[in-house]
């Protein structure tokens, strides 16, 4: 059995996500990659952490089902092994869409996945890290997004709300888990280079972002990596309730 620590990363399949879980593998960690849909992206993920030397599964969950939560914390703990690092990636922008045509289907899908998930992900790992329940402790990483403090307004009010609610989740849980050895942090990301404003009809949104920055660009995949790897490295152990925002020096 390996005695690398192992790392669960949800939404894994493509962009942030799968450049997350590559860098936990090069930074030492076995890890399991969750997707949804994906599993073609997902494999190609679990591929590049191998050839890092990581020990990497793919497991297919919804995580706004939390039965699928469940039993994908089953199935890593069975094919990996216990849980040092959990990081809620997975999330849906719902569509851009003014608020007075935001549809009730996509509202409800934005919570289910970008809230619900993440307190179902939490649910279980603390099941599996809190020293009062047998675990070593650990860290939970959640994806926040820089539209919870600038609101997104008239493309994605509702998905800064949901981001929004991820941020309060994170200090209530850090300040919560603390005391059974579990830090809780988010990283606040900035618009990244990947294909989801193109998949959510918004194509446009990265050049106008980079424009605007401060240092000149939209953070590239690996920027956003970096920052959970830290958050959950020994460099990061007295940091919890905390959102780290990493966008280039853009901000409300």
């Amino acid at each position: 059995m390996s005695t690398r620590p192992i790392v669960l990363v949800t939404g894994a399949s493509k962009g942030i996500g799968s450049a997350t879980a590559l860098a936990f593998a090069k930074a030492g960690y076995d890890v399991c990659v969750n997707y949804n849909s994906d599993a073609e992206g997902a494999a190609e993920t679990v591929e590049s952490c191998k050839a890092e030397g990581a020990r990497a599964i793919s497991v297919q969950a919804d995580v706004a089902d939390s039965e699928a939560v469940v039993q994908m914390f089953q199935t890593c703990d069975k094919l990996l092994g216990p849980l040092s690092c959990v990081v809620n990636n997975a999330g849906i922008i719902g569509g851009a869409s003014p608020i007075a045509k935001l549809k009730p289907q996509n509202l409800e899908a934005t919570f289910a996945t970008n809230v619900f998930g993440v307190l179902y992900c939490i649910q279980e790992a603390i099941k599996r890290m809190a020293t009062d329940q047998g675990g070593n402790g650990g860290a939970i990483i959640n994806m926040s997004s820089l539209a919870a403090n600038l609101g997104s307004p008239g493309e994605y009010v509702h998905y800064a709300a949901s981001k929004g609610a991820v941020e309060t989740l994170t200090i209530g849980a850090g300040k919560e888990l603390g005391a059974v050895g579990i830090r809780v942090n988010a990283v606040r990301v900035g618009t990244t280079a990947t294909d989801m404003h193109q998949r959510e009809g918004n194509p446009n949104r990265p050049d106008m972002v980079a424009r605007v920055t401060p240092l000149g660009r939209i953070a590239l995949p690996q920027d956003i990596a970096d920052a959970a790897v830290f958050l959950a490295s020994p460099q990061a152990k007295f940091i919890s309730g905390t959102v780290l925002t990493v966008a280039g020096g853009l901000a409300p």
